[in-house]
């Protein structure tokens, strides 16, 4: 064998032992913009970065209507169904016989396992927390040091129309996957219900592509925003 043809030889193995390498490695869940996201299917939150799409961004934000907040009477985490039930009927996910939080764990987690003998139920995986860029190896055991987070928080989505929603938007609006990233715990904890000129994410660089992903399900279901807070999440995509 001639010395190129074995050089041949070896660079072909190696190729070879890179594919099967690859192929046994779970593939990380990587994060997408919310400008390519209208259905909150894809995992993660990428950050917003050219000129050109936070343009794009401003654009989408700058179509918010806005007002004050409404009255919190009545409000209830129960108004929006069951926690995490798999009841919701006009979103992705809906009735699949999964619980909601699972379905988000599975898909912005990495090398995900399930529970024996289930399809559904997420016991273990890696995170990396968007708002904090902390990478979390979540086990079920501590199952609060990852959050599903509602993007825009209910108890906001209340203040600001949803009384006067029908029961089914109010479930679709709690377990609509555009509306839902699984966080860090305590960022979510001190988020509570605040809208963006309350709090936004330690992480600086995500806050444009959190402030549009808060207005892309604004819009999806037509919520006024306060005017403090259109005011902010323009100028994070500045």
């Amino acid at each position: 064998m001639s010395t190129k043809d074995a050089v041949a030889v070896l660079a072909g193995a190696i190729i070879v032992a890179s594919l099967i390498s690859t192929a046994k490695t779970p593939q990380a869940a990587t994060a997408a913009s919310p400008l390519g996201n209208v259905t909150g299917t894809l995992p993660g939150l990428a950050p917003i970065i050219s000129k050109a799409d936070k343009a794009e961004a401003r654009g989408i934000i700058r179509r918010l209507r806005t007002k004050g907040f409404g009255p919190n009477t009545g409000y209830a985490r129960t108004r929006f169904g069951d926690n995490w039930a798999d009841s919701a009927t006009g979103v992705p996910y809906a009735r699949n016989g999964c619980r909601t939080r699972d379905d988000l764990l599975a898909r912005d987690g990495r090398n995900v396992k399930f529970r024996k003998g289930s399809d559904c139920e997420v016991v273990s995986m890696e995170l990396t927390d968007p708002y904090t860029g902390r990478v979390i190896h979540w086990r079920k055991k501590n199952a609060d040091e990852v959050q599903v987070d509602h993007v825009v928080p209910l108890n906001y989505g209340w203040r600001m129309g949803a009384p006067r929603w029908p029961m089914s938007k109010r479930l679709d609006f709690a377990n609509d996957p555009l509306n839902l990233l699984p966080v860090y715990g305590r960022a979510n904890e001190q988020k509570d219900a605040s809208g963006p000129a309350s709090w936004l994410p330690p992480r600086r660089g995500i806050r444009c592509a959190y402030v549009t992903r808060f207005a892309q399900v604004a819009l999806k279901y037509d919520l006024p925003v306060r005017p403090a807070d259109k005011k902010i999440m323009l100028a994070q995509c500045r």
